[in-house]
Order: C-alpha cells, then structure tokens, then sequence
C-alpha cells in the first residue's frame, strides 16, 4: 500500500499507475502486500462480504482481485464468480489459491478495455479504481453500470490514506459515485483507514431494490 504518510507528487494526477509498477510488485513477492496475513485487509474482506445486501448472487465478477483473498469469502456467496487482475502472476496466485471453489474462474483483463461480456448481478470493486486517472476511472464505472443488472449490487472499498501511487483517495472516490446516474446508496461504511460502500443500480422505474428488512417484511 506504501507509506499513508508520504504525500502525493503532483504528476500522479496526470496518468494512470503504469503496469510496471504492479509488475514489480509481484516480481518481488507472490503476495506483495500481505493481504493473506494481515488482520487489517482479512477484517475489511470480512465486512465487504457482510455488507452484500442479499443472501446469494446468480453471476459476480471481481476486477483487480490480486491473489484471490476476497475471491475466496466471495465465492461462498455466488453461483458463478468472475475475478480477473491485469498482472499474470497475480492470476496464476488467485487460481491457486481457489482451486476446488466451485463456479469460481480467474482470468487476466486489462481494464476497462478488455471487459467480460454479459451482466452482473453483483460487482465488487476493491482497491482498485485509485489506480486510474480521472477519465479512465469514470470509463470504467461506466462499463460496470452498464453490465450491472438492474437491482445490482455494486461494492466499492479502497484505502483511504494518501499514497504516491493512488490518485484519490476511499474518500475521493465516494465522491464520484455519488454523481454516477443510476447508482442508489445502501451502505456507507467509513474508518479512518478505508471507504466501503454498496450501492444498487436502479429498475427503469427509477425504483431501488428492497434492502434486507423490508425483504424478510420487518419494515
């Protein structure tokens, strides 16, 4: 994650991180930021899962999933799960690592371009869109608007630190959702270290999805 204390340099905001940056990563540990070990990035994946407003998803896909820790605690909530990260090394890890996991497939895409075909019932997005430069960033919102089914859920968690190779920061990043058309706010979940939000995709009606009490008739 580097250093939550070195500030950003000013021509972060011009560009996306590079490939060589994440490539490096991997070249120097197949895990490079712990995230198997860590209490920190276990308990986050745990309240990123907790936070899924239904019991089970028919078709997920994870971007950016790394090694294939929050792959893991995903696949027991969906019948079928897409998780894909842009660096081979990181994919051949997540395959390893969620072998034997049924309906769980890994695959490299280099977002947005590459984008899996068809839609999504759910769609999680963490730590990954600090990655990318303002326009890149929204184009790949965009793309996972679009392929949200409506009544969608899409979760968003990034850190929410300065760091020279994020630029935004889980704040930053709440904040352009938030003018995102379509998009609904079920939970806001905020720390001093990270943002973790779900939001829904609306029907054509402009409806949003009942949340889990109004669904069991508690509400």
């Amino acid at each position: 994650m580097g250093d939550p204390g070195r500030p950003r340099p000013a021509a972060a905001a011009d560009r996306s991180t590079p490939d060589t940056y994440f490539e490096e990563q991997y070249r120097r540990a197949e895990d490079p930021w712990a995230l198997a070990e860590r209490w920190y990035e276990r308990r986050k994946y745990d309240l990123t899962v907790a936070a899924l407003p239904l019991p089970r998803y028919r078709r997920a896909f994870e971007p950016g999933c790394s090694v294939g820790e929050l792959t893991r605690r995903l696949a027991g909530r969906c019948d079928s799960l897409l998780a894909a990260d842009r660096v081979e090394p990181a994919v051949r890890t997540a395959r390893q690592r969620t072998a034997g996991l049924a309906g769980v497939t890994v695959r490299r895409l280099v977002l947005p371009d590459q984008w899996p075909e068809g839609g999504f019932d759910l769609i999680v997005l963490s730590e990954l869109l600090y990655y990318f430069e303002a326009a890149t960033l929204d184009r790949l919102v965009e793309r996972a608007v679009a392929s949200l089914e409506p009544g969608g859920t899409l979760v968003t968690a990034h850190w929410n630190h300065p760091v020279p190779e994020h630029l935004f920061t889980g704040d930053d990043i709440a904040a352009r959702l938030a003018a995102v058309p379509g998009l609904g706010l079920l939970a806001d979940h905020r720390e001093d270290d990270f943002v973790l939000q779900v939001h829904s995709r609306a029907f054509p009606d402009g409806r949003l999805p009942a949340g889990p009490a109004e669904r069991e008739g508690l509400v």
